[in-house]
């Protein structure tokens, strides 16, 4: 069952990405199959949490004030006290996509440092109907859903310190990262952004831009693909590589050579622009050729949820927690908190 559930994630990543096929494009979404898939992976991660972490499902109203997000929350078993623990906001990938399984080892590596964790499934995302579906605001409402989950888990929890808050995403979810920062830019202490989306100039370029214009706004929020003064500006607001001077707070940006979805030549823009313009804010990392490419930090045994252990998938990890560590303290204990 585990297997069979990766497989259906690993065809919605190819399904849900950015860059997906113009045939899928014409696909009627099943939407009953996506309720179904829904259901399996809750039951995943709440299997997953036995003798590793607390979790919980709650729903919350996006400060967009028009759609309630349903969002996961993983505690660590042990709480210290109040305000005791940071939080990170975790950002899922793909504009189609869900918190999937493949997260699992690294939602308990998170929760055993002491984080707790909140992890919206904001509005495009899979398994919770048509409306939620259609209501697809790429680059727009979408951040807001997820910059909402910072508030909602530091009102809810007594636990977070509300001055240690991160947020991290992968690919799509690395974009709304981007765009959260700097639209809130003292909202969250720390980020990290894995393969992030970058340029959306440059992505419909490269793959398409009907094809793209439809994938990323199937209800024309945008007015079209770019080409005039109004959609140009759109499209800027909405690409994190046009957004870099409004960064105050440490950033991590991880990226591939090898990366066939957000390709390299793409991402090596914001790590230059990051290295030039932000030099004492930003960390970046490059990597050659890893297994997996776009997803190398994220591949999992489907029978255990045991990450694949390659070199680079470690020093990924390991770069991402000495630095949100570094920035969040995840250790700090009663003592230092009652010294603040």
């Amino acid at each position: 069952m585990r297997a069979c559930r990766l497989l259906v994630s690993l065809v919605l990543l190819t399904f849900a990405a950015p860059g997906w096929s113009a045939s899928a494009q014409q696909r009627a979404p099943d939407f009953d199959r996506m309720v179904q898939q829904q259901a399996e992976t809750d039951k995943a991660l709440r299997d997953a949490a036995a003798g590793h972490y607390q979790v919980e499902k709650i729903s919350y109203r996006s400060s967009a004030g028009d759609l309630d997000i349903p969002a996961w929350v993983f505690q660590p078993l042990q709480i210290r006290g109040p305000k005791l623990h940071p939080a990170l906001v975790w950002t899922h990938e793909n504009i189609r996509g869900h918190l999937y399984e493949h997260y699992i080892p690294y939602i308990r590596e998170a929760t055993a440092k002491g984080y707790i964790i909140i992890a919206p499934e904001y509005r495009g995302s899979i398994g919770y109907g048509q409306a939620f579906y259609d209501a697809i605001d790429y680059g727009g409402k979408e951040v807001d859903d997820v910059v909402t989950a910072a508030d909602v888990v530091v009102s809810k929890y007594p636990a977070v310190d509300p001055e240690r808050i991160g947020i991290i995403g992968w690919s799509h979810g690395g974009m709304i990262t981007l765009l959260s920062i700097t639209r809130n830019p003292t909202k969250f202490k720390a980020a990290v952004a894995m393969v992030p989306v970058t340029n959306l100039f440059q992505r419909l370029a490269w793959k398409g831009e009907d094809r793209q214009h439809q994938a990323i706004d199937p209800a024309n929020r945008y007015g079209g693909v770019p080409g005039t003064a109004a959609t140009n500006e759109v499209y800027k607001a909405r690409s994190p590589l046009y957004q870099i001077d409004k960064l105050q707070i440490p950033l991590y940006v991880g990226v591939t050579r090898n990366d066939q979805d957000v390709n390299f030549e793409e991402d090596q823009q914001l790590v230059d622009a990051l290295r030039s313009r932000k030099p004492f804010l930003a960390t970046t990392m490059i990597y050659d050729n890893p297994p997996g490419g776009h997803t190398f930090d994220r591949r999992v045994d489907p029978k255990t949820w045991e990450p694949e252990n390659t070199r680079e998938q470690r020093d990924s990890w390991n770069r991402v927690w000495t630095f949100l560590d570094w920035n969040l303290d995840p250790y700090n204990d009663a003592k230092k908190s009652s010294d603040k």
